[in-house]
């Protein structure tokens, strides 16, 4: 742990990466949820105009802390050889509201996604699920495929991605984690127990028909109500599980626009929080949907694990 300039003590990523593996961050998660937190008392997450893009700012609270990430998003600077999204958290004690820990909030973005989904997909997917498919090539669709590779004995794992240079070289990460996988393709969804979409797609990536009752299908790729990976039919005849539901109709597009396609409505969205505690259940007849878009909630359950105790 080094300081940071504001003389406070900074994790970095490696340092969060060490404290915080794939399994711990999953089971943070689970115990915020588990010791009764209600994710509609997070505060709804800020977006304010920036230079040339705009920030993102996602303030919470968990029992005895207090954190607020910062991430700016600059769509210009993949061009300049610069990360799209770069972030800081904060964490604070909740008594003084007093700075604590500055922790590189890109890391903990990297954890906390595919830890949230993996929470949703161990209760929504078979028990015996063997088969993935994960839509994307990025640090999401490896670090999802990570997490679910370590809460089913998967068989099969098959990447779905439009570049297939950035495949290839996914599929080589993947590999580096001891986990074998090949490239597939959309048809692949008929024969998927879980099926991953962790893309920047505006519009659907597959048929929705194709997914088998049963089965389990995290969307991930975007916290904006005007775009979608999935497609309405296929969230009308599923289990629909969101983090919360009013953050849900704020952001997640796959959720907005299928309401407005009239294939299903907001009463029967499902709560993250129920289907943990055990008063939800996935279903057999129909297939399993998690749609998440990230809450602040999360960031600040596993910021709190690379907090130093004592």
């Amino acid at each position: 742990m080094n300081p940071a300039p504001t003389g406070l003590p900074l994790v970095d990523a490696e340092e969060v990466r060490s404290r915080i593996s794939p399994s711990r961050a999953r089971k943070l998660i689970e115990a915020a949820l588990l010791d009764g937190f209600d994710p509609a008392d997070d505060p709804a997450r800020s977006h304010a105009a920036a230079g040339d893009g705009h920030l993102l700012l996602m303030p919470s609270t968990l029992g005895g802390w207090v954190g607020v990430k910062i991430a700016s998003v600059s769509p210009d600077n993949p061009g300049r050889g610069l990360p799209r999204i770069q972030a800081v958290y904060m964490l604070m004690d909740a008594r003084t509201l007093t700075p604590r820990l500055l922790v590189d909030g890109v890391t903990l973005t990297s954890l906390r996604t595919p830890a949230t989904s993996a929470v949703a997909a161990d209760r929504l997917a078979a028990p015996d699920a063997t088969r993935l498919v994960v839509f994307g090539n990025g640090p999401q669709a490896i670090s999802h495929t990570v997490a679910i590779a370590e809460i089913r004995d998967l068989t099969s794992v098959r990447l779905v991605g439009r570049t297939p240079h950035k495949v290839e070289e996914a599929l080589t990460a993947l590999a580096g984690h001891g986990i074998t996988a090949e490239a597939g393709t959309s048809a692949d969804v008929a024969d998927a127990d879980i099926v991953v979409c962790a893309t920047s797609a505006a519009e659907p990536l597959f048929d929705g028909s194709l997914v088998r009752d049963g089965a389990c299908v995290v969307a991930i790729g975007s916290h904006e109500p005007d775009r979608r990976e999935l497609d309405a039919a296929l969230m009308g005849r599923s289990l629909v599980v969101v983090e919360e539901r009013g953050a849900a109709l704020r952001e997640c597009g796959d959720v907005v626009l299928a309401i407005g396609d009239g294939t299903i409505t907001a009463e029967e969205l499902v709560g993250l929080a129920p289907l943990v505690r055990g008063e939800e259940h996935r279903r057999t007849d129909r297939p399993n949907v998690f749609k998440g878009s990230g809450m602040s909630w999360q960031d600040l359950a596993v910021a709190v694990g690379v907090a130093p105790t004592g």
